[in-house]
């Protein structure tokens, strides 16, 4: 099964192109799909998740026409948004039950046997009777994980799924998501670098409702090899090297600053060449795009 998405464009009444000519071919497995917020993730989630319009270009999955046959593609889609609402004060079995019923499972031994499958996959069994509401931010995302699954998808698309876990929740769903990814296309929407990183086989970063950089996260990082260079500096001179370098990283160490610049030849100066990680190509790319002439924001 393959996802293909050709010339895909979005407008919005108040002007602002949310999608520009986007086409990714994005086969069985993890793909990942990098960009800050605004970049353009969510309108391309909810367009392929056959939940807006595209002013022009098409989406195939498989056989599937995904703008015309949107209820043929329902069937076999399995969709966590960024944000999703949860009944507080029912159990997660209650609700899965629910809305596997609704799905179209009427039998109720087939029922009951898919919930208990689904909430043993994502960790949720010992927890089942308990409400909704008591969940963590970790257990309410895998438990949208179990409601995707319920019609066993052969595309899953996951929006921001980890934002504002803490790391033992955040290797839970990483765990879950690459065991789903051996079978199904699994697309995750997200700006968070180490997700993509640690996660999938193919990516592409978006901004501006344009893709700027796709292929495999070791292939991309191979592209900038040899091109980032750190450097120590005092706090009073950060302003005149982002003036002067392509600074596309910077965090503190004993309270004084460290940046990451990109160049295509030593820049001299005290700079180091340091081993490029996935995160420098991501805000090069970035950096560069946001400094782009003629481009509408």
């Amino acid at each position: 099964m393959e996802l293909i998405i050709n010339n895909l464009s979005k407008t919005y009444s108040n002007g602002v192109k949310a999608l520009q000519n986007v086409s990714l071919e994005i086969p069985t497995g993890m793909f990942g799909l990098l960009g800050p917020n605004g970049a353009g993730k969510s309108t391309l989630m909810r367009t392929i998740s056959t939940l807006q319009e595209a002013d022009s270009g098409t989406i195939f999955l498989g056989d599937l026409d995904v703008l015309a046959q949107k209820n043929e593609v329902r069937k076999v889609l399995g969709y966590l948004p960024q944000e999703f609402g949860l009944y507080p004060k029912v159990s997660a079995e209650m609700l899965l039950d629910h809305l596997a019923m609704l799905k179209g499972v009427t039998n109720r031994k087939e029922r009951k046997d898919l919930v208990t499958s689904l909430l043993y996959k994502t960790n949720l069994y010992d927890h089942r009777k308990k409400n909704l509401g008591g969940y963590s931010g970790g257990m309410k995302q895998r438990f949208g994980i179990a409601q995707a699954l319920l019609s066993s998808p052969k595309l899953l698309i996951v929006d921001e799924p980890t934002a504002g876990l803490d790391p033992v929740e955040r290797n839970r769903f990483y765990n879950l998501l690459s065991e789903l990814g051996e079978n199904i296309v699994v697309i995750l929407s997200t700006h968070i670098v180490e997700d993509v990183k640690e996660l999938c086989t193919n990516m592409a970063i978006i901004n501006r409702g344009q893709v700027l950089l796709k292929g495999s996260p070791l292939d991309v990082i191979d592209q900038i090899k040899g091109k980032v260079y750190q450097k120590t500096i005092q706090k009073n001179e950060l302003n005149n090297y982002k003036e002067e370098y392509m600074v596309i990283a910077e965090k503190l160490f004993l309270g004084k600053p460290i940046i990451n610049i990109f160049s295509d030849n030593s820049p001299g100066n005290g700079f180091m060449q340091i081993e490029a990680s996935l995160e420098d190509v991501y805000f090069s790319k970035i950096f560069d795009d946001n400094h782009t002439p003629n481009v509408i924001l």
